[in-house]
């Protein structure tokens, strides 16, 4: 059994898609990070970043419970946890798949954040701001999708990590006042993915009355 700790963020979508597509059973924990339980002693014992997401597999590689955090992180353990073809097994393509889960976790994820602080709902308009974000978002819709002109996914021909990391960063497009038709790659490659079952699945949790 995997204990997920998340919220309704693109990171924590990451993880319950992940399982989604695993099949592997699970239990949610909400953490409302609009309330900072994210700061709670209990959470902090599983999570030292306070961020979620984060997991506790009940089995771990060595039969005892492992606690992971780091949405990129997890997503690794898990594929490699149930040999999944999720992460690749050949060099080339298992390169191609890391680098760009590495984009998602080292520029897609942290720009657009912060396109989401500055331009959704501002508690102060920071001209500045908006404007740098705005531009890095349209600059990493324009990266995503040459990439996209000659590749079926991220990794190449087959679906991986790297698509599950990135796909619900870019279904918040609206938020990085993105038109997403001027990117007719990424559309293609984001609708696709949107008809996935295991995708819908995970992009609902945590569920919430």
């Amino acid at each position: 059994m995997i204990d997920l700790y998340t919220w309704g963020t693109p990171n924590g979508r990451k993880v319950s898609i992940m399982l989604e597509e695993l099949g592997l059973p699970y239990q949610v924990h909400p953490v409302n990070i609009g309330k900072d339980e994210q700061f709670s002693p209990d959470f902090l014992e599983v999570s030292p970043n306070n961020k979620i997401p984060a997991i506790v597999d009940s089995e771990g590689p060595d039969g005892a419970p492992l606690a992971q955090f780091e949405s990129g992180a997890i997503l690794i353990y898990l594929a490699e946890k149930t040999d999944s073809e999720l992460l690749p097994t050949s060099a080339r393509q298992r390169a191609a798949c890391l680098q760009w889960l590495m984009f998602q976790m080292g520029g897609l994820g942290p720009m657009l954040g912060q396109a989401h602080h500055f331009l959704r709902n501002p508690a102060e308009i920071v001209p500045y701001a908006q404007n740098r974000y705005r531009t890095e978002a349209a600059r990493l819709y324009g990266v995503m999708d040459r990439h996209l002109a000659d590749h079926i996914y991220f990794a190449g021909p087959a679906y991986s990590i790297a698509d599950i990391a990135i796909y619900p960063w870019v279904s918040r497009f609206e938020w990085h006042q993105v038109d997403l038709s001027e990117y007719p790659n990424v559309k293609r490659w984001f609708d696709a993915l949107s008809q996935r079952p295991a995708v819908t699945r995970g992009m609902a949790v945590p569920y919430l009355n």
